[in-house]
């Protein structure tokens, strides 16, 4: 079965507090950087919440609208560096057909991910199942093809776009 990220699963009857999962990002990206001597700038935290701000892929020009907001300075390689940071530290993942971001649920945890992307309203939900990633194993080691990098996106309608 697979296990749902993001936080927790969001269920269509309950209310979000995403502000909620705002800060336990956040928090949680704070903790890993000083756990692994790393440095979580003040530009680097601001794209890792603009880039929590939904459950919805944002690429990096829209990351850099909203920074240049409140940093003047800011431009494209100012964004692509943090980005690539926060890759790197497993804070976000790209979503690779919509050449977007989305933060991970499970920063600080080495999973292979999967993702849901809706596309009607355009939220992704990342999912970790470990028997669709060995199964991707098993199919490559038979066509003895050697696995660099996985990534699994699958397009459709969430419940609520579906129902």
């Amino acid at each position: 079965m697979a296990e749902h990220r993001m936080g927790a699963r969001r269920d269509a009857d309950k209310p979000h507090n995403h502000d909620a999962c705002i800060d336990t990002a956040i928090a949680r990206a704070r903790t890993l950087c000083e756990e692994r001597s790393v440095q979580l700038t003040p530009i680097r935290e601001k794209v890792l919440q603009i880039v929590w701000r939904s459950h919805k892929p944002v690429g990096a020009y829209q990351v850099l609208d909203e920074l240049a907001r409140t940093h003047k300075a800011a431009r494209p390689p100012t964004v692509y560096r943090a980005l690539d940071f926060l890759i790197a530290e497993g804070l976000i993942h790209k979503i690779e057909s919509l050449n977007a971001y989305l933060g991970c649920g499970e920063a600080g945890v080495a999973h292979t991910s999967q993702f849901l992307i809706c596309r009607a309203c355009g939220t992704a939900e990342e999912i970790v199942d470990p028997k669709l990633d060995q199964a991707l194993d098993a199919a490559a080691k038979r066509a003895r093809f050697t696995i660099e990098r996985k990534v699994v996106e699958i397009a459709g309608l969430c419940s609520r776009c579906a129902g």
